[in-house]
């Protein structure tokens, strides 16, 4: 069999399935966790079974075939970093292309309640659950604020404020920003809101010491169904901006996409890295990032978990402007 990262050629493709192979035959445990293909003169009649097959379908090119596909790459060298991350978490990466074609189609808040089960599926998987992670046994005292609420006569202004962590996103922080983005969906006045953060970065994401606290998958999911920001944010999303400078990883970046007007500092980089633990982005990123960019970008971030950078995410859409 094919390794991994082996690029079939249309001829190859056809061959393949012209056979009718089982679709044991792909994804993981199986000889292909994902399958690469050239798309210069490939079958269109193949979009079907591709679209249905339990892995990425990578294309490599252009051609009649690339709206089947999950990822579409410029060319070969593109291939070896998500080959590698696809072989490593192969039950992952399967689950993320599969509920991003699913979700494509849904209303947003579906697509919130789609995400959040299969992220909670996930969460019983080998792939996360053979990791540990680090526990912090206490917090310092006398923090500030989570998050900073004010007002402007051009609205309302949210800021991060947990600087000495770069902004992780812990319950505590959760909570406080559902908590003041209830206060501006209550406002009968609708002011427009601004969501800021204080520090050297934006948000590194989900704070890591809180991954697998929860006491079972369907309480998380639970949680998530009351808790989770991004539904707020989805509600005002059309009068919401944000400025992300440094780091928008994770939740942080997932959370900035739904802006209606998202800038960004020249240093400022995007990363989606959960694939590293076995997951999917979880907190309304497989949402927010292909409404603004696209299902297969928004899959070859989460399946490369490169970093972009600004000016990359501004020629991509995701940045509408690059400010100081």
């Amino acid at each position: 069999m094919p390794a991994p990262a082996d690029i079939l050629s249309p001829a190859d493709l056809a061959a393949l399935a012209a056979r009718q192979p089982m679709p044991e035959e792909f994804g993981p445990d199986s000889p292909r966790p994902l399958i690469a293909f050239a798309l210069a003169d490939a079958d269109p009649a193949l979009g079907p079974w591709l679209a249905h097959l339990p892995c990425p379908v990578i294309g490599i090119g252009a051609g009649p075939l690339d709206l089947a596909c999950d990822v579409v790459l410029d060319d070969a060298d593109q291939l070896g970093p998500i080959a590698r991350n696809v072989a490593a978490a192969p039950i992952a990466a399967m689950v993320l292309v599969q509920h991003l074609r699913a979700s494509a189609g849904l209303p947003l808040e579906s697509a919130l309640t789609a995400e959040s089960f299969a992220y909670a599926t996930l969460q019983q998987g080998p792939e996360f659950r053979r990791l540990s992670f680090p526990r912090i046994e206490r917090k310092p005292a006398n923090q500030p604020a989570p998050v900073e609420i004010s007002y402007t006569e051009t609205g309302m202004g949210l800021r991060l404020n947990r600087p000495a962590t770069l902004n992780a996103i812990d319950a505590e922080m959760r909570d406080a920003l559902c908590e003041a983005l209830d206060i501006a969906l209550l406002d009968p006045d609708a002011p427009a809101v601004r969501l800021t953060a204080a520090g050297r970065a934006f948000s590194t994401g989900g704070e890591v010491a809180e991954f697998g606290l929860a006491a079972d998958p369907a309480t998380a999911h639970w949680v998530r169904s009351l808790r989770l920001p991004a539904r707020r944010i989805a509600r005002l999303a059309d009068r919401l901006s944000v400025h992300v400078h440094g780091a928008a990883i994770g939740a942080g970046l997932e959370i900035a996409a739904f802006a209606r007007h998202l800038t960004a500092t020249p240093d400022a980089w995007f990363q989606l890295p959960e694939l590293k633990y076995g997951l999917i982005p979880g907190a309304g990123g497989t949402t927010s990032l292909p409404r603004r960019i696209g299902r297969q970008r928004t899959a070859y971030l989460a399946l490369s978990m490169r970093r972009l950078s600004a000016a990359a995410a501004h020629d991509w859409g995701l940045v509408d402007a690059i400010v100081e």
